[in-house]
């Protein structure tokens, strides 16, 4: 047990009902003694157990998750380092993971909507394409959940913006132009959003 970490995360409101603190790495090489196996990973995930929540996206098998199971999964997410580690571990790489994505960003739950952000981000950033259809409504949808503010839904939906700008110059500018009335709107909250993803495009495409 790392003492001091898991009482840092118990100061910003990290509440489980054990958290020994220890860091990824070395969760990722515990995993790595283990079989995956879905039964382990549901009992696993069943517990308030930062490490053991950790551990269950990590032992279930891919091919043996279903639908129902991501539902029920990430309704029990309080956590944002949580939905992060089931984006990177698991969500990714489920065939129906762009429809998990697509339905999320537009529930009411945070947590199910910034998974769905985040999730989107990973997987712009492995090169999935939204289709011509889905493109419209995914723009739409973010700037809708950045126009409510600072917020964590805001900061995910800024980084599924940033990643499927980088996917090309002409989506970095479609991303803009869906938010381009908070280029000069007069809210600095809104400004500063738009400042910081047409940064992030321009650093990126002049150094890509």
């Amino acid at each position: 047990m790392n003492g001091v970490a898991s009482a840092g995360m118990r100061a910003q409101g990290i509440d489980y009902k054990l958290n020994f603190g220890v860091a990824l790495p070395q969760i990722k090489e515990m995993a790595l003694l283990y079989t995956k196996d879905a039964v382990l990973a549901e009992r696993l995930w069943k517990e308030d157990v930062r490490e053991l929540k950790i551990m269950a996206t990590l032992l279930q098998p891919y091919e043996a998750f279903t639908r129902k199971q991501a539902e029920r999964w990430v309704a029990d997410i309080r956590y944002v380092e949580i939905t992060e580690q089931y984006c990177i571990n698991l969500l990714q790489y489920l065939s129906f993971a762009d429809a998990l994505a697509a339905g999320w960003i537009h529930r009411e739950e945070d947590f199910v909507q910034v998974t769905g952000f985040l999730l989107y981000a990973r997987l712009f950033s492995a090169n999935y394409r939204l289709s011509s259809g889905q493109e419209p409504i995914f723009l739409d949808t973010a700037r809708q959940v950045m126009d409510k503010g600072i917020s964590r839904p805001q900061r995910s939906a800024v980084l599924a913006l940033k990643r499927y700008g980088r996917q090309s110059r002409q989506q970095a500018d479609r991303a803009l132009h869906s938010i381009a009335g908070y280029a000069c709107c007069g809210s600095p909250e809104r400004q500063e959003f738009y400042n910081d993803i047409k940064f992030e495009f321009d650093y990126y495409f002049k150094h890509s």
